[in-house]
């Protein structure tokens, strides 16, 4: 057990470096997405993803893919990329040699992916973080 884990304003703070270290085109596209840091990801989103536990959603992307936006749709609600707390300290416990702020970042990088049209095959095929 971590005595004092880093809080919330610890994970925002590498989140929002994360983005703004972004090459120029991905921070532009970035720029209208809201960033949510929680502990734990809401029972409802739980529960609609069908998982058997919150500690299994470390980072979630809602929102449509820029692939996928066109000029003509009306204005959806705005894109947001959340990251949870608890779940990626309980990741990061279990994981050896990796050091938190990197974790923290890599599941900020692996969501933005999704806005930028990524699937999780096509985030797999270039990274092996998982493996």
């Amino acid at each position: 057990m971590i005595p004092n884990p880093p809080d919330l304003a610890h994970f925002e703070r590498v989140a929002l470096e994360t983005v703004s270290g972004f090459p120029a085109a991905f921070r532009e596209g970035a720029r209208d997405v809201v960033l949510r840091v929680v502990d734990w990801p809401p029972a409802d989103m739980v529960e609609e993803l069908d998982l058997h536990s919150p500690v299994e959603l470390t980072g979630l992307y809602e929102g449509i893919p820029m692939t996928q936006k066109s000029v003509l749709d009306m204005a959806p609600n705005p894109d947001v990329v959340w990251i949870f707390r608890e779940p990626i300290l309980d990741e990061w416990r279990i994981r050896d040699g990796v050091e938190l702020d990197d974790l923290i970042a890599h599941v900020v990088v692996h969501e933005f992916a999704h806005h930028f049209g990524w699937s999780d095959e096509d985030i797999a095929a270039i990274d092996q973080w998982w493996l």
